[in-house]
Parts: C-alpha cells; structure tokens; sequence
C-alpha cells in the first residue's frame, strides 16, 4: 500500500478563521510566526509551530520560505475572461462601454481556438498574481465554456464559470434564444459540473439582455440543480437601472427582478450593486444573496462608490472581485488599494483585516465554497500563496519599520502588486514555477 508524501511549508502563516469586522476581532484571524503548514493530498493535514510540524511528520519533504508571509489562495468573485483584450482600452459609461469594446470582442470566442488562447493566457495571469479562485464569465458562445473548463481542469482549479445568457438587447451574432441556452446549459452542466474542482454558474449577463421567460428559465434551472451557482450583474449603474426600470415597469427594483424569478438566495452573487435601496439590502442580506464588490472597475467607468459598511450592517456576503476587463488590474493588492480609496469617501476607512477577508475567506463565502478553500482549516484544499515582503526597494524598506501585523499587512496592500507573490500553489503543487521574487 502505497503512503501518500506529506510535504511542509514554512514561514509566516496568516489566515482568517471568521469575518473580523470592519474593526478588527481578534478571534476572526490566526497569524503563526515561524509557523508552517503540511500537505497531503492536495489538503490541508495540520498547521502549527514550525518545530512542531517538524517533529511531528519527521519524514516530511520541507519547502523552506522564512521571511515570507503564507496566505491562502486570492478570490475574485467577479471577472471576465472574455474581455482580457479589452482591459485598458479608453474609459466611457458601462453601457457604451458595452457597445463599444466588449461585444466586439466577445464575439471572437465562436472560434475555439480563440477561445482556447484567452482561457490560458487568462489563468496564467490570473495565477501569475496569486488568485487561486474566481467566478468567471465567458461568453454567450459554448465554445467559451468549453475552452476555459479544459483549460482550468488541466490546472486542477476551483473555479465557477457558465454560458453567457442573452436573448435580448445585444448584437444578433451574440443573441440566444430561451431554448437554445437551455440546451447549451443543460448539457455544460452534466459535463463540467463538479468535474474534478470545476462548479457551474448560470450567467443571465444582466436584467435588459434577458426576456422575462429566459429569466424565468433560468430561476428552473437553478432550483432543479441544488449545487450549481448563479452569477449576474446588478445596479452598476444610474443609467442601467432607469433602462431596467423601462424594460421590467411593474417591478418594484432591478433587485426585484431578480427576485421575481427565483434567482436570490445563497447560490447567487451579483457584481457591484452600488446603487441599492433600504428595502434591497435587506433583502439581500434576508436571504444571503452576495455582492461581488468590483472597486476598480466602478472607479474606470465612473460607476459610483460602493458601501461596504452598509452590506456589512444588512449581513450581506461581500467578496472582493478584479472585473477584468473594466477593472484595470489583476492584482488582488491593487483591487484591495481601491478599495480603500472607495471606502474614504463614506468615511468609513477599510482595515487591512477587513480586505485580506474579503480576499479570501470572505471570497470563498460569498460563493458558497467556504467548505473547500478560503482558509487553512484542516481537510481543505490547499490552495495558497508564497508573499515575499522585499520583492521591491520601496515595499522592503516600509514592511522593515512596521511593528505590527495589521502594519505589515496595510502596506502590502498599498505597495504589494503581482511582483510580490512568489509561489502560487494548487491543491499543494506549484502552479507558479516560472514567477520570480523567491522567497
């Protein structure tokens, strides 16, 4: 009987055990100095002391990374991978946004080979900058499905993806029909859900692309399939919601219209909900549906400006998320900059402990997957990230005058970019052998 290897990783172990508050609770977080990790089967077996780690599995094979900080894997619980060649391009509105760069775009992704090159390129950046986990959108063509699914499965990733559902209010060479994406839904579902790490998510791309009845199919498929997820977007925008207002009169909200069709609930996210009402926060935070909290991307589009404090006052699940292409960065540390930026304008300053939780465990929440990834709790799946403080001049000489740990991580979140991840680790492999700064 062959006995499986158990390999141990060494340095500073930070990780979050529950949601710490927009002020800091001590018991929502561990930080082990000299600490180490051991891995076994793509999960986690123990967490400790280094000495005691040693002593414990004596035969174990070390990776030594002393000096650097060991946090799981980032989540992004809102991107696009069909628009990683858009990203950059010159601002406008989201709706013109849209017409402009997006669909164009996107309807490169019938050609499989295309859609094949974006997938790999996607999750090499994607990887490249620590990001272990996302919720992603491809596009109305199957091909993109199909592309990224081979592409994440070959990597043995945790990731949410599904069919992009359009029937209305788009060009004609990206329109579906109510029939035709239940076809295509039904069939990437029994393939590519739950296949190795891979979970399929029902993607309406939002409210005025979608009829009632292809809403309405997708609410059937959501509740006849107990363990798939749903993505969509949600109030980005002022102008996008007086069109929705237009499109859906007798609904009392963009929220409600969601709501009207069975899609709420605690398989949902919806990216950027900045623009909500009393009654929809308390909706959402009623029934669990979660926000994906996309900084950057509000930010380029002039959006407007999320409040954190208020989800987290309705206990809505909130995750932080890139948006590629209308965010403008892949790094997690970028998004997390941002984010505290759009915080100080409702004067409620972002904590360190209240980013690197949305950027984790707080991710893997907002997505119903906490009972995989997201921290290091025994039996999860060891997906983590190597953090190398010194990886440049400026960032080594601040993190060496901090004093605390809240310090060390509030300036890795202002100074830290893809530049300081040195190791991005999969189900306990390397995924990440040709990244530079080791550590």
């Amino acid at each position: 009987m062959q006995i499986s290897a158990i390999e141990i990783f060494t340095g500073e172990i930070f990780h979050f055990l529950a949601n710490p508050g927009l002020h800091s609770e001590a018991s929502g977080w561990e930080w082990i100095d000299d600490g180490a990790i051991a891995v076994c089967d793509g999960k986690i077996l123990a967490r400790g002391k280094r000495t005691h780690l040693f002593e414990t599995y004596p035969d174990a094979k070390v990776n030594e990374h002393r000096g650097c900080l060991i946090m799981p894997g980032f989540i992004d619980t809102h991107v696009h991978y069909a628009q990683l060649d858009v990203i950059a391009s010159f601002g406008s509105t989201l709706l013109d946004w849209l017409e402009r760069y997006t669909f164009p775009a996107e309807a490169a992704f019938e050609n499989e080979a295309h859609a094949s090159l974006l997938a790999n390129l996607f999750l090499d950046e994607m990887l490249r900058n620590g990001i272990t986990t996302a919720s992603v959108f491809p596009t109305v063509h199957k091909t993109s499905v199909e592309a990224f699914f081979e592409a994440a499965f070959a990597r043995n990733l945790r990731v949410l993806c599904g069919k992009v559902m359009m029937d209305r209010n788009c060009p004609a060479y990206l329109q579906d029909t109510v029939s035709s994406s239940e076809k295509d839904n039904l069939s990437l579902i029994e393939k590519w859900h739950g296949k190795g790490r891979l979970l399929y998510s029902l993607t309406p791309r939002f409210a005025p692309t979608s009829t009632a009845q292809q809403l309405q199919m997708a609410g059937e498929l959501l509740h006849a399939y107990p363990t798939i997820h749903l993505q969509s977007h949600l109030a980005e925008n002022v102008d996008e919601i007086r069109w929705v207002k237009e499109l859906f009169p007798t609904s009392d909200s963009y929220l409600d219209v969601y709501d009207q069709f069975g899609l709420l609930g605690e398989r949902s996210i919806f990216a950027h909900s900045v623009h909500l009402s009393s009654e929809d926060k308390m909706l959402m935070g009623k029934n669990q549906t979660a926000i994906a909290f996309c900084p950057t991307s509000n930010l380029f589009l002039g959006s407007g400006f999320f409040d954190l404090s208020q989800a987290v006052a309705h206990q809505i699940p909130v995750g932080l998320a890139t948006d590629i292409g209308g965010g403008t960065s892949f790094s997690m540390f970028r998004t997390m900059t941002a984010a505290y930026k759009v915080q100080q304008v409702h004067r409620h300053a972002l904590t360190a402990w209240q980013a690197f939780y949305l950027s984790t465990l707080g991710g893997a929440k907002a997505l119903g997957i906490d009972a995989h990834v997201g921290n290091f709790e025994i039996g999860k799946e060891a997906d983590f990230i190597i953090i190398n403080p010194e990886a440049t001049p400026l960032l080594s000489r601040r993190y060496q005058l901090t004093q605390t740990l809240e310090e060390k991580l509030f300036v890795l979140m202002m100074l830290g970019d893809d530049r300081v991840i040195s190791g991005t680790y999969i189900a306990g492999k390397n995924a990440s052998a040709t990244l530079t700064g080791d550590c």
